[in-house]
């Protein structure tokens, strides 16, 4: 056995046998791995959860080790939930021990594997980021409140309706990505990002995505990746690119210089939620504003028809926003 191993195991007893009780709560004591994931169980578990995410804004999920606090949080909670699908590479070998002594979902792969994304680089792995379209973001939503409704049968009921509520509240999203993001023109509707978390995206809403490094950010862009995209962007026309908060801008900075050099002129189109939602607290800090953010600021950028302040800001013109 490795090091790395007989640390994640000793990491695992040590909290198991090791970790203070502590006192019973009326809320289901649980933890989520992503803000996305987070952000779900708090709007359909209401006033009978209470629940603890691990990586705030800004944090890189490929890239992602748990701390001693995490180990303490995920050992005292009544259940873990987590998106799976290999995005969260560091936490595996520990969640899969974990989940032998208590309940731990892996609510990402609850998308149909008809509907999940291959990895090119990796053909017997899916693409992890399921969140960025809402009809596969459905299939999470449904798969938390089986999860909770397992939990605490006795709030099955409310579970159920919350669901529901924030279901529709999805549809509505994925209504208004479609308007506007339609009014993007064909020849422009092409999305070149740091790393490859836009294709569910780009399959539900007919965009064309390039991302410099593959699904994981772990994966270094060569030089022949960063020429060959130079190329296309100078090719193509391409005038406007997007960094992401949770990526190093610097391959989309090189991007820049190199179609500069060909004489070449690329924008930065703005900043782009990927594998992690905004401050929380913050509108973008919600799955729904967080998509809204990003589809309102896509369309934008490529020439598209957007309202003043994305959907949002259309909802309160209205006095339809909460």
């Amino acid at each position: 056995m490795s090091f790395a191993r007989r640390l994640v195991s000793l990491l695992v007893l040590t909290a198991l046998f090791c970790v203070p009780a502590v006192a019973k709560s009326d809320r289901l004591q649980l933890v989520a791995t992503t803000g996305m994931i987070a952000d779900v169980l708090r709007q359909v578990g209401g006033e009978q959860v209470e629940v603890r995410g691990l990586m705030g804004e800004g944090v890189d999920p490929h890239l992602y080790r748990q701390t001693r606090s995490d180990v303490t949080a995920m050992t005292r909670a009544e259940a873990v939930f987590w998106n799976g699908l290999y995005l969260e590479a560091q936490l595996e070998e520990f969640l899969g021990r974990l989940g032998q002594r208590k309940p731990v979902f892996a609510v990402g792969e609850a998308v149909p594997v008809e509907e999940r994304l291959a990895d090119e680089e990796y053909p017997d792995q899916s693409d992890p980021h399921v969140w960025m379209d809402p009809g596969r973001w459905r299939h999470v939503v449904l798969a938390i409140r089986d999860a909770l409704s397992e939990l605490a049968p006795e709030h099955a009921e409310a579970f159920a309706q919350r669901a529901d509520d924030y279901l529709e509240e999805l549809e509505a999203l994925d209504a208004y990505a479609r308007e506007v993001l339609t009014s993007v023109p064909e020849e422009a509707r092409v999305l070149v990002t740091a790393h490859d978390a836009f294709g569910y995206f780009g399959d539900a809403y007919g965009f064309e995505v390039l991302g410099i490094q593959g699904f994981s950010t772990e994966s270094e862009a060569g030089l022949a990746r960063i020429e060959s995209m130079v190329n296309v962007l100078v090719e193509r026309e391409i005038g406007a690119i997007f960094v992401e908060s949770s990526v190093s801008d610097r391959n989309i900075r090189a991007l820049i210089e190199g179609a500069a050099a060909k004489g070449h002129e690329v924008r930065i189109g703005g900043e782009l939620f990927s594998d992690a939602m905004g401050g929380r607290g913050t509108y973008e800090g919600t799955w729904l504003g967080m998509i809204d953010h990003n589809v309102s600021l896509i369309a934008h950028s490529l020439g598209g028809e957007v309202p003043e302040g994305g959907r949002q800001g259309r909802l309160a013109a209205t006095g339809e926003a909460p």
